[in-house]
């Protein structure tokens, strides 16, 4: 009796959560994520990105894993990012309440978190823009547009290197551009510490969080004409309609029919579930969303949390119900799919920078089956560890590594539910140096990119 009031009291700590429901300053955010990281330091790490803001503000990242700051083989990597328009702030209060949750309920016990933290590395940069942040605040919290952009008047997510137009083009490979970039600007400090961070690391999954609307909004973001309202489907396009509406469909309002839209009583983003396809409702050149699918492994969707940009903090404790389930259920997305290892037949070894290529093999009847390739391939890590989200069906898996036979396997991926991807290993055999359909000159950009700096590809 006594150990279930124990047990009830830890759940009842982990719900009530220790962070208010207030709008967080700068010093108070960063004071906010040590102190979870100090009650939880076996299972956190708080680091900052590789440059501050304009203004010299750190940009804070927590981090939740059963072995802080380190890759372990075979264990998929996400992120949440928020604030990146210095007057959406939704998001950002969002990411110190899941912090403070995860923290929470891993000390209360909780299995669910136990095991999503000993599954998943997670990093959550509650605010990348802070100087935005401030102006917004210090200008009256109204304004549309005061405070979006950074302290140099930059909306930083229209910074990002344009890979969209490299596709759209026919001058790119539809995977790991930034081998075809040729910077002719200088990008913001903060855009180039999250770009940093994206080719740092081997993420799987991520969303970005937005506000000004309620959907989850999915790649492309950029319309492949000039047309400001195409829809512009990727090659992953179920893949990450799929990853949308796990946000949407955990969410009470998001995709509830019923829920007025923002401008309006008709809401045709709730009609369609609480999703849309970037580009079919506004272009976005230079987009952090995109630049992360081209750019390297990792499928980003973007997220905008409320009509309202700067909400009132008495309305924070029920945006806070409202997407505490949603939040938790998108990162159990980084485990869909398939992973393995890709090593050396014979020494062992894991091989970096082999390329992953899908084909879609789903039997539509008795007599047919698709024969579809995705025109998308993913890279392993340093180690030789990849990850591939797909949806369930049946696929034939084609890996090449320069200097190996390519070895192909099939695999049924079966619905998913809070289990860890379906693990499709390959060992390699060593082949007599040849052609696979590599350029040569790309062998280093197959691999990560964070040994090169950023300003030697202008």
């Amino acid at each position: 009796m006594w150990r279930l009031r124990g047990l009830l009291l830890c759940a009842a700590v982990a719900a009530a959560g220790n962070v208010d429901f207030v709008h967080h300053n700068n010093t108070m955010l960063a004071s906010v994520l040590q102190k979870i990281h100090n009650k939880c330091p076996d299972v956190s790490r708080l680091y900052t990105l590789s440059e501050t803001s304009v203004r010299g503000v750190p940009l804070y990242v927590l981090e939740f894993s059963d072995a802080p700051g380190k890759h372990q083989l075979m264990e998929p990597e996400m992120k949440y990012i928020a604030n990146m328009h210095g007057n959406e702030v939704l998001g950002r209060e969002m990411l110190l309440h899941l912090a403070d949750y995860l923290c929470s309920s891993y000390l209360a016990g909780d299995p669910e978190v136990l095991r999503l933290i000993q599954t998943t590395r997670i990093h959550l940069l509650p605010s990348m823009n802070p100087d935005g942040w401030k102006i917004s605040t210090d200008n009256g919290m109204t304004d549309y547009l005061i405070g979006r952009s950074n302290a140099n008047d930059v909306d930083l997510n229209r910074d990002f290197p344009d890979l969209d137009r490299l596709v759209y083009s026919g001058r790119g490979d539809n995977n790991h551009l930034m081998k075809n970039v040729k910077m002719d600007y200088t990008i913001q400090p903060e855009t180039e510490a999250v770009m940093k961070m994206i080719l740092d690391n081997p993420f799987v999954v991520s969303a970005n969080m937005h506000g000004g609307d309620l959907v989850a909004n999915y790649p492309y973001d950029e319309s492949r004409s000039s047309s400001p309202t195409q829809y512009s489907s990727s090659p992953d396009d179920g893949t990450f309609r799929a990853l949308a509406l796990t946000y949407a469909s955990n969410h009470p309002r998001m995709g509830n029919p019923s829920t007025p839209g923002c401008e309006s009583s008709e809401n045709e983003f709730a009609r369609q579930g609480g999703i849309t396809n970037g580009a079919a409702w506004y272009s976005v050149p230079g987009g952090m969303q995109d630049f992360n699918y081209l750019g390297s492994n990792d499928f980003e969707i973007t997220l905008e949390l409320g009509c309202e940009k700067y909400p009132a903090a008495e309305t924070l404790k029920q945006e806070w119900e409202d997407n505490k389930d949603s939040l938790i259920e998108f990162i159990w997305t980084a485990h869909q799919g398939i992973k393995g290892m890709i090593t050396d037949g014979v020494t062992g070894k894991g091989i970096r920078g082999a390329v992953v290529h899908v084909r879609n093999i789903t039997r539509v009847d008795r007599f047919t089956r698709r024969n579809d390739d995705i025109d998308h391939e993913v890279t392993s890590a340093r180690g030789g560890d990849y990850w591939r989200l797909i949806t369930p069906g049946e696929y034939e898996i084609i890996v090449q590594a320069e200097g190996y036979k390519p070895q192909a396997k099939l695999v049924l991926v079966p619905d998913w539910r809070h289990d860890e991807a379906i693990i499709l290993n390959f060992s390699m055999e060593p082949a007599e140096l040849q052609d696979y359909g590599f350029n040569p000159s790309q062998e280093e950009f197959f691999n990560y990119p964070s040994d090169y700096n950023i300003y030697d590809l202008q």
